[in-house]
């Protein structure tokens, strides 16, 4: 029994010292692997780095991308629709306030021009003498003219009709040049009124789109759903855009149309003042001329 405990006494530390041999082996073969899955996986990492890199958009992109013309770009078909549309309003509207204003400063100029000619003279005949261009004002005098003409071809030689139906032909001849003059204001009009709602229902389009990418990436990253977002709300400030100069147009071009008519409105009632001094001194050159100064003098001779 002695000898068989000292046998196994003296084989325990053998076996303690071979298992300690066996987990140091197992520790310095695991560190060495995972060295190398380390290296492995670092080397990985540097292969792939480039490729992140060349995807990785840098910050001029993203600029670009947010840019109005980056925007219209990756917009929806019918976003891109509805941005063309309202551009080309946009664009019809200020030509249309470039033909209006000169329109209506070349009319006007030639309408007061007129009418300070006009508010100087004493007789209506004295018209003819007056260098007058292509305007309203001279479709006024030609009207004017033309009904005298007629009323003395037909016999119709009463003061009072005579003003009447010269004073119907200037009026009507006066809503027509201001309605030469609004042409192209329903365009404005249409313009101001109808393209704010045309750019919401491209906004709206473009956020259903955008949703629709959120659920397809099934993320709510900003950098996901900003771009989309950023798209629709730019159909609205294009149509903002279009929508407040056509308002502003409108309303100065109205005001100067009214200014217009106004003038020619002035130059209507000189016109007729003329024509009713005239019928007045014929009526009284009338009178005089009936008169049998004979008949008098006879008279007042019996008398005396």
């Amino acid at each position: 029994m002695a000898v068989s405990v000292m046998a196994e006494e003296a084989l325990t530390p053998a076996v303690t010292a071979d298992n300690a041999e066996i987990t140091d082996t197992e520790q310095v073969d695991g560190s060495a692997s995972q060295n190398v899955q380390l290296k492995v996986e670092s080397n990985a990492a540097l292969d792939l780095e480039p490729k992140e890199l060349l995807e990785k958009p840098v910050m001029g992109d993203v600029a670009h991308a947010l840019s109005p013309l980056g925007m219209y770009q990756a917009a929806d078909w019918v976003v891109k629709l509805v941005m063309i549309v309202l551009l080309a309003a946009s664009m019809l509207t200020w030509a249309i306030w470039l033909a209006k204003w000169l329109q209506l400063a070349s009319a006007r100029k030639q309408v007061k021009k007129l009418l300070g000619q006009v508010t100087t003279l004493h007789r209506f005949d004295a018209v003819h003498d007056l260098q007058l261009g292509v305007s309203a004002g001279q479709t006024l005098i030609n009207a004017t003219e033309q009904e005298l003409t007629l009323s003395r071809q037909e016999n119709a030689w009463v003061d009072e009709g005579i003003k009447q139906r010269m004073g119907a032909r200037l009026e009507r001849i006066q809503i027509a040049e201001a309605g030469a003059m609004g042409i192209g204001m329903g365009i404005l009009a249409t313009v101001g009124a109808v393209a704010p709602f045309v750019g919401l229902f491209g906004t709206v389009w473009g956020i259903m789109n955008a949703f629709i990418g959120i659920a397809r990436s099934q993320t709510t990253n900003l950098a996901v759903v900003a771009p989309g977002i950023a798209e629709a709300l730019l159909a609205t400030a294009m149509g903002l855009i279009a929508a407040i100069p056509a308002v502003v147009i409108y309303n100065h071009f109205s005001r100067k149309i009214t200014a217009y008519r106004s003038l020619l409105g002035d130059i209507s009632t000189n016109l007729l003042i003329l024509v009713s001094r005239d019928l007045d001194r014929q009526s009284l050159f009338s009178v005089t001329n009936k008169v049998d100064f004979p008949k008098i003098k006879k008279a007042a001779e019996v008398s005396a």
